[in-house]
């Protein structure tokens, strides 16, 4: 099995449980059960312990003083930021409103590559961008309303700062893991992350009524933590190691396509001309910003 074929493993499981994610994360969110600063800060402490376990077992790589300052930007932009208004906005907002929002990330990663990292803004990959961005857009939206209100709207914009500030750390990220294993990447990002959140999310945290959680609230509560936090941060972060931003931020329109399969498995949905006409664009996009 070649590494690029396993950082493409990767990538869709990371999509995989994203798909899922806007939906669990929300129940937690829109019954009052943890508040989206309260939630990021556990999923914070949760990523930081499990990345430097690992790193204390297996890694054990130090870092140079030279690369302080990119690991404070990576941890900025990529816990601090990305998460804390990724989760505030999910609140406010809705989900076809956030999941539309979030395809603007390949995007922003394509032209944040091409200024930091001299990527080549190729033909090809432009095409897939364009592809994988028109079937993810006619999956999100077929056959739902759009409801705008004002805090709708600030919910808005917080998911789309967070999706600038992802795309921003996939790409500075790549630097470090040109440089050093993904353990000690990912740890020193989580503990850099921890100490920009913790001040601004312990209240948040400590008002948690703990006692109203339900065993479904707990199961969607692991989900996020072990998940959506430990796991696709390592698939992502192993897969930067192997191929380009550009590549790992396109799979994001896989994330709608995989929530609509989970529900035709279920049968709690139905196939569809549209939604597989979606689908093949969003595989043609995969395809053309993957090509060599």
């Amino acid at each position: 099995m070649s590494p690029v074929f396993k950082a493409h493993t990767a990538l869709f499981l990371a999509a995989l449980i994203y798909g899922g994610n806007y939906t669990i994360a929300k129940e937690v969110l829109d019954n009052e059960h943890i508040q989206p600063f309260g939630f990021i800060l556990m999923r914070v402490i949760c990523g930081m312990v499990l990345f430097s376990l690992l790193h204390l077992l297996f890694i054990r790589e130090k870092i140079e003083g030279r690369d302080i300052g990119l690991f404070l930007l990576c941890g900025f932009f990529g816990v601090a930021i990305n998460q804390l208004l990724f989760f505030k906005g999910l609140k406010m907002t809705t989900h076809i409103h956030a999941a539309l929002i979030m395809t603007t990330t390949p995007i922003l990663v394509l032209i944040a590559s091409a200024i930091l990292l001299k990527e080549q803004i190729t033909s090809k990959k432009m095409l897939g961008i364009a592809l994988g961005a028109v079937g993810a857009v006619i999956l999100i939206i077929y056959g739902k309303k759009f409801a705008y209100k004002k805090e709708g709207m600030f919910g808005d914009v917080f998911i789309f700062i967070n999706a600038t500030s992802y795309g921003i750390y996939l790409v500075l990220v790549k630097k470090l893991m040109r440089k050093y294993h993904p353990l000690t990447v990912i740890k020193w990002v989580f503990t850099i992350g921890f100490f920009f959140v913790g001040p601004l999310a312990s209240r948040e945290l400590m008002n948690v009524q703990w006692n109203t959680f339900t065993p479904g609230i707990w199961l969607a509560v692991a989900y996020v933590l072990f998940f959506t936090t430990f796991l696709t941060y390592l698939f992502n972060a192993y897969a930067l190691k192997i191929v380009n931003p550009s590549v790992v931020s396109i799979y994001i329109y896989l994330q709608p396509l995989l929530a609509t399969a989970i529900a035709l498995f279920f049968v709690k949905d139905e196939l569809t001309l549209t939604k597989l006409g979606a689908g093949l664009f969003i595989f043609a996009g995969v395809y053309f910003v993957s090509k060599r």
